[in-house]
Parts: structure tokens; C-alpha cells; sequence
């Protein structure tokens, strides 16, 4: 299963570079996985321009089945998190797109392309940040669904 994590700029941070890069790391005896970022549009007058315009970027790049990190998306726990992918995968599914979006949220066109839409809670963190949360929540859900004694 190939799985892209498609994320809104780029890390400028080496402490957040380095926990992604590890988690990647850990999912290649999973999955091939890969992180495709897309350009920021932070320099737009507003923040609806700045989601369209960031939107079509991510657009630009979805493939299979798409996972949305969304505020207003369902909240699983790790279980429910990994029978998400365990489905796709029974679906025969070969791929799937889990989507960050920028610091001003998603377009609503972005909404309407994801398969399916996931809260981690209902605080907001910093969209680096949640590419950790999301690297190492895709690791756990692999875990789980291979039975190893990383999850308790």
C-alpha cells in the first residue's frame, strides 16, 4: 500500500523535520510512504484566498482514497483510526492520500474530495505539529493491524 501525506509548506523546523523523517522512517516496513508538500500561500490578502489558492495545490496532488484531518471530521480512537486504512485495504485500495491542511484550514473543495474526515480533537494545533501527530497516529494504526506490541 502506498500512503502520501499530503501536507501545506514546508517544515522549517529541524525538530519537527527530524520526528516526521523517524515515523517515516518506521512505515517504510509498513507501507511506501512519502510526504508531498505543497506551496504555502501565506502572502494572499485573506484567509478564504489563501485556502483556494492552497486547496488547488492540494487537489493537485491527491491519488486513492483520501483521508482529511478536518475539526469537523469524525474523532476515532487508534482502533477506529487503523480499520479505516485495514478497509481500504479490503476495498483493494492501493493508495491513500491523508491531507494536513494549511494554518487557515481546507477549501471547501478539499472537503468535498476526501473519502473521509478525521478530527485528532477538538483543540487546534499548529499545522507542523500535526504532521507529527499524523506520521506517528499512521505508524500506530499500522502497529495495530499487524498485532506488534508498540500500541497498549
Amino acid at each position: 500500500m502506498k500512503i502520501r501525506i499530503v501536507t501545506v509548506g514546508k517544515l522549517k523546523e529541524k525538530y519537527w523535520a527530524d520526528a516526521v523523517e523517524e515515523y517515516r522512517k518506521r512505515l517504510t516496513r509498513f507501507a511506501d510512504i512519502s510526504i508531498v508538500e505543497t506551496e504555502e500561500a501565506s502572502r494572499l490578502p485573506t484567509p478564504d484566498a489563501i485556502r483556494r489558492k492552497e486547496g488547488e495545490g492540494i487537489l493537485a496532488k491527491l491519488k486513492g482514497y483520501v483521508i482529511l484531518t478536518d475539526l469537523g471530521g469524525d474523532m476515532p480512537d487508534s482502533e477506529g483510526f487503523a480499520a479505516l486504512f485495514e478497509k481500504a485495504r479490503e476495498r483493494g485500495v492501493s493508495e491513500i492520500s491523508v491531507v494536513i491542511g494549511g494554518s487557515h484550514g481546507v477549501s471547501e473543495e478539499v472537503r468535498k474530495a476526501a473519502d473521509v474526515r478525521v478530527s485528532f480533537g477538538r483543540m487546534t494545533y499548529p499545522h507542523q505539529l500535526m504532521r507529527v501527530i499524523v506520521a506517528e497516529q499512521i505508524y500506530r494504526a499500522m502497529t495495530i493491524s499487524a498485532g506488534t506490541a508498540y500500541h497498549k
